[in-house]
């Protein structure tokens, strides 16, 4: 049985109907600092977002300090961030106060230069306080005070995964715009990564408007993941501007793992590493065959209301995994077939009792991979990032990187220096060439 509805598009930029999309802005007076204080000197004033603002004569031994944006400026590129350097002398300390997102930076080792960590929150006022100190003279400080622009067009962001919800473990994290974005590279490097198990993955651009992140193997079971997308102020485009900072914590269940075998017709289920089930199924029916590939659950429903040629029924205990509406489900009218004959309209057939079972396990992201059918599955009919491999997935980032993420953060490194996975499919990853018909 099949479910011939009209699926929702926005289904295929991240499905809010599953779970409730989270738009978290992040609002409050702080500030950020590096090193230690020291004394006061004002520096000169001037408008736009170039140049700096500087401070002591750069004499021999003498510190002096430039800051950019400078001191007076209106319109400041936020995506540019803040610099100070300290042309002589080495930088004591660097603060940063505003009433937008803390702004913290980096301090090169050889004290010389400051760099904001993100870009800036737009329309948004800064003061920069530095203070350097030279090898035969006292410390020098200089201080600019700016605002940045407004921009004349915004793009805001949504992420799928709702707050502290569960999902399984082959679940992307999938972001979506609201403008098509062309400055790729600078969005990818706004979004940070913190995962309680270490997780390698990678960046993937579906189009303009939608960015999803895979891990390289499925999920580890037990994982909290965390996301910061810094976007305030990331240039998405020309003259477009992101406008806000995006949070979520969501964390990654039991792994659950759906094997649908169409010449056996049997299907294994696999609850952490351990096989839990193996029933009978009966799978799409010649001319109708349920498609070869790795999917994803994406919902459910008990019941669920499907419709075709010469059928509406009312079905209980179904899990969807195509957009198209293929589903695990009861059918205890094919009860007699399961087991040794295909006879569905796609679906995956189950008897009422094994239908309840699984349904009360599954929740979205959970790996279902189809085997043995003449049909090949088709990319994007469902949550079909499993159906390619690593090498492909990482040619889908802007920035052709792998993201190493872990308690501490992410950061992004060449795919050519990471350990070789040592996952094996179908439990620790999908299995390579999974959508090709059989």
């Amino acid at each position: 049985m099949r479910r011939s509805d009209n699926v929702p598009s926005r289904w295929r930029r991240g499905p809010a109907g599953i779970a409730v999309a989270a738009l978290a802005l992040l609002m409050a007076a702080c500030s950020g600092a590096a090193g230690t204080g020291g004394a006061t000197t004002s520096g000169h004033s001037s408008s736009g977002h170039s140049g700096g603002t500087s401070a002591g004569t750069g004499g021999k031994g003498t510190a002096a300090v430039t800051i950019t944006p400078a001191n007076g400026a209106r319109n400041a590129n936020p995506s540019d961030g803040i610099t100070v350097t300290a042309s002589s002398g080495t930088l004591k300390n660097v603060t940063v106060h505003t009433a937008g997102d803390a702004v913290p930076g980096t301090l090169s080792p050889d004290g010389k230069t400051w760099h904001s960590q993100w870009a800036l929150g737009v329309s948004q006022a800064y003061t920069v306080t530095a203070t350097a100190s030279g090898t035969s003279s006292g410390t020098v400080t200089a201080t600019s005070a700016f605002r940045t622009l407004t921009p004349g067009q915004t793009f805001r962001t949504q992420i799928f995964e709702g707050y502290q919800q569960t999902y399984g473990v082959g679940i992307p994290i999938i972001l979506t715009f609201s403008q098509p974005i062309t400055n790729k590279a600078a969005v990818e490097r706004a979004l940070q990564l913190t995962t309680s198990n270490p997780v390698v993955g990678a960046w993937y651009w579906d189009g303009n408007q939608t960015l999803n992140f895979r891990p390289r193997d499925y999920w580890p079971a037990g994982t909290t993941v965390s996301l910061a997308a810094h976007l305030n102020g990331v240039q998405g485009g020309p003259g477009l501007y992101g406008y806000h900072t995006l949070t979520q914590t969501f964390d990654i269940g039991p792994s659950l793992i759906a094997i649908a075998n169409t010449a056996t017709h049997r299907t294994q289920i696999y609850y952490n590493g351990k096989l839990r089930y193996n029933w009978p199924i009966s799978s799409g029916k010649p001319g109708d065959a349920t498609p070869n590939g790795s999917y994803l659950t994406i919902e459910k429903g008990n019941p669920v209301q499907m419709t075709g040629p010469g059928y509406s029924l009312s079905v209980p205990w179904s899990v969807r995994f195509t957009f198209s509406g293929d589903y695990y489900h009861d059918a205890y009218w094919s009860v007699g077939q399961q087991g040794f004959q295909n006879v569905s309209h796609g679906c995956v057939n189950l008897s009422p009792a094994d239908a309840e079972t699984y349904y009360k396990l599954a929740v979205p992201g959970d790996p279902i991979t189809v085997v043995n059918s003449p049909k090949a599955g088709k990319w994007d009919n469902g949550w079909t990032e499993w159906f390619l491999g690593w090498p492909q997935y990482v040619q889908g980032s802007a920035l052709h990187e792998a993201v190493q993420a872990g308690p501490t953060g992410s950061t992004f490194v060449s795919p050519s220096t990471l350990a070789a996975s040592t996952a094996s499919a179908p439990l620790g990853t999908s299995p390579a060439g999974n959508a090709a018909a059989g």
